[in-house]
């Protein structure tokens, strides 16, 4: 069974709704999640939030933690995260911010740096993943790979 679908089958047994905050995916965990029959039972709404501004107006991400740490940080992610919980009216909300590549990157933010949010019931799990330089598409794919894969780990607690 894919990842997506355990996922779908897990959301359903436990009657929860996910919503997706996503910058650097760019929409690619919601069209992977909808390739499923079903998903519809548990996506009502998700985000792609590429501006900073965007992150901030819909999602309710504080100028002052993009300023403190960085739009491609946990506490970025994290905010995200409860953001489109919220913003929703979901059990679940996923944050995804990161540097896909080829450019952007930095000594301390390196392109297939992503950093991840997970809120479940309002409990806020971070992650950061350094994928490496492995193009731009291969970042994004593996991040949703992550996301699925760890969401899985996390309901099944």
């Amino acid at each position: 069974m894919a990842l997506e679908e355990e996922l779908v089958e897990k959301l359903i047994e436990k009657q929860y709704h996910i919503s997706f905050a996503e910058s650097c995916t760019g929409g690619m965990c919601s069209a992977t999640l909808v390739n499923v029959t079903n998903a519809s039972k548990v996506l009502w709404a998700s985000f792609v939030t590429y501006a900073n501004e965007a992150k901030m107006k819909f999602l309710g991400v504080k100028p002052q933690t993009i300023l403190e740490h960085g739009v491609v940080s946990e506490a970025v992610a994290a905010e995200m995260a409860l953001g489109a919980a919220n913003a929703a009216g979901a059990q679940v909300g996923v944050g995804v911010t990161g540097v896909a590549g080829p450019g952007g990157g930095t000594a301390k933010k390196p392109v297939g740096m992503v950093c991840f949010g997970f809120s479940i019931n309002g409990n806020v799990k971070t992650y950061t993943k350094y994928f490496g330089e492995i193009g731009r598409n291969q970042v994004r794919k593996s991040s949703v790979e992550f996301v699925f894969s760890t969401l899985i780990y996390l309901l099944n607690q």
